[in-house]
């Protein structure tokens, strides 16, 4: 009996939780027409007034590669081949996490206003940015393609796996956008010390300087980074040519699935006392 009730009460549970994120559901596309307009706004006013406009888009990175390939390529270049190849994977997928998790950081700050006047998913700001970002992000990937080109990069099929890694990295950064919009809310502070755990975070990705230099007693520093494992996945289909890793595929997966669940789970927790503070 006590058992039957058991079972009862965790079915209604499980019943209620599925009936709930049915909803969210609906409301994501009741209001996909608004996410599609901040898209295209955080596009058009991104290089408002600059006259390259979105070929920043394409200069900021080969201006990076350009500064660090002549800083580290003569002192790595005995053991990275075509190191401006290896160091803009690991760049590009980089400045995207870093740039679309703080521009998401902001995003319900930024919208207080509109916030408090009428009712809209708030989810939608911070998801908004992250994806404006990565529309930013694949058009810079042309450098990476010229580059390889120019460098007569061997490109194999495995490269037809970049994409996977590409969309895991999006739900990456958009279940990290969720979490960090969500704790600026409550400590402005917050945006200082994240800028230091990115940049704890660049350098301990392997992006301008090979694996294997790592000290063994250090290496865990590297697999308890999860952009880490994004950029080495990517490099091992696009920069060595080789097959994808099952183990890495696999750790990628998992990442951003714990990150998107997280970031749901936060955000929706906490998102009703965003008034309070804004």
């Amino acid at each position: 009996m006590f058992v039957g009730c058991v079972f009862e009460k965790k079915g209604e549970s499980n019943l209620r939780f599925f009936q709930k994120y049915l909803r969210y559901i609906g409301t994501f596309n009741d209001y996909s027409y608004l996410l599609v307009m901040l898209i295209k706004k955080d596009i058009k006013i991104k290089y408002k007034g600059s006259y390259l406009g979105i070929l920043w888009s394409l200069m900021n990175p080969m201006f990076y590669m350009l500064i660090l390939t002549l800083v580290f390529s003569t002192i790595f270049k005995p053991s990275i081949n075509n190191f401006p190849v290896y160091l803009i994977c690991g760049l590009l997928l980089f400045n995207f996490f870093s740039s679309s998790t703080n521009a998401s950081m902001r995003s319900i700050v930024g919208a207080a206003q509109l916030i408090k006047k009428i009712y809209v998913p708030k989810y939608i700001f911070p998801m908004a940015k992250v994806i404006s970002d990565f529309i930013f992000f694949l058009i810079s990937l042309v450098v990476l393609v010229g580059l390889m080109l120019i460098t007569e990069s061997t490109i194999t099929w495995n490269v037809l796996f970049a994409p996977l890694y590409l969309l895991l990295l999006l739900i990456f950064c958009i279940g990290i956008g969720l979490i960090v919009s969500t704790i600026v809310v409550f400590f402005r502070d917050f945006e200082h010390l994240y800028s230091l755990v990115v940049m704890a975070m660049m350098y301990s990705s392997a992006i301008f300087y090979p694996v294997d230099i790592v000290p063994e007693r250090f290496s865990f520093i590297l697999r308890f980074n999860p952009m880490f494992h994004f950029i080495d996945g990517f490099r091992t289909v696009v920069y060595f040519g080789e097959f994808v890793s099952p183990n890495n595929l696999l750790t990628c997966i998992l990442i951003s699935i714990v990150s998107l669940i997280s970031g749901i789970l936060i955000f929706e927790k906490n998102q009703n006392k965003f008034i309070f503070y804004m």
